[in-house]
């Protein structure tokens, strides 16, 4: 299976999903990760040290999990979904040919990622199903889909650390935090850990599921057992 994960910016796909992608690797997928800008306008640094820097960063992220890395290197904070950005997707999706395409959600909080997730959606057309991946905080989201990452949680914090440039505990306390959330949202064990993702039957791709790693399972609900006497 050939998994296709799109990031507006260079610590996107580890925020995200990183630890679906890992589930993936560990079924034997092949991963290519695309990240759309050149993250130059992360930080306070000057924009051509920063971008070098976080282009390192992405680097060594994606070599944990062997993911072939690819960079559009459009301008950070700019990205729309015009003809520049739609044709290299299209590019991108020709070249790599993928069974299915996870970038961010249509209504994510940065204009990037909505525009990166409008011109997946164009490029993709008939050619491969588009998931959606949960907002930051999960602001506004409604997922149709879980995968279960407790496994992978230890590779993903790590992946997250390796975006030094960017305050990463920051987004480790948060994943952490939205992960759990998750995971209790779709009834899993206590403790796990779940990503979360919308899919938007659209045709010819009705139903995905046998395209995702497993979910989380799901325990038994049942009333107290606990015998109270008046």
């Amino acid at each position: 299976m050939k998994i296709l994960a799109l990031g507006a910016h260079p610590d996107d796909i580890e925020i995200f999903m990183f630890g679906t992608m890992a589930a993936y690797a560990a079924q034997g997928a092949e991963l290519t990760f695309a990240i759309a800008t050149d993250g130059a306008r992360g930080g306070t640094s000057g924009p051509a040290i920063l971008a070098r820097v976080r282009r390192a960063e992405a680097t060594a992220a994606a070599a944990l999990l062997g993911a072939t890395l690819r960079f559009l290197d459009f301008p950070d904070g700019e990205l729309v979904a015009d003809a520049a950005l739609i044709g290299a997707l299209k590019m991108l999706i020709g070249e790599t040919g993928p069974d299915l395409a996870i970038t961010h959600a249509p209504n994510d909080y940065h204009a990037d990622h909505r525009a990166l997730s409008d011109g997946v959606r164009i490029a993709a057309s008939f050619t491969v199903p588009v998931l959606h991946a949960d907002t930051m905080g999960g602001t506004g989201f409604s997922p149709t889909h879980y995968v279960d990452i407790s496994a992978h949680a230890a590779l993903k914090v790590k992946a997250i650390r390796a975006h030094r440039s960017q305050d990463p505990e920051r987004f480790v306390y948060a994943t952490r935090t939205q992960n759990l959330f998750r995971s209790g949202q779709c009834n899993g064990a206590q403790g796990s850990l779940a990503e979360a993702f919308r899919f938007e039957p659209l045709f010819p791709f009705a139903d995905i599921r046998e395209l995702l790693p497993p979910a989380p399972p799901i325990r038994s609900v049942m009333v107290s057992t606990k015998r109270v006497d008046r």
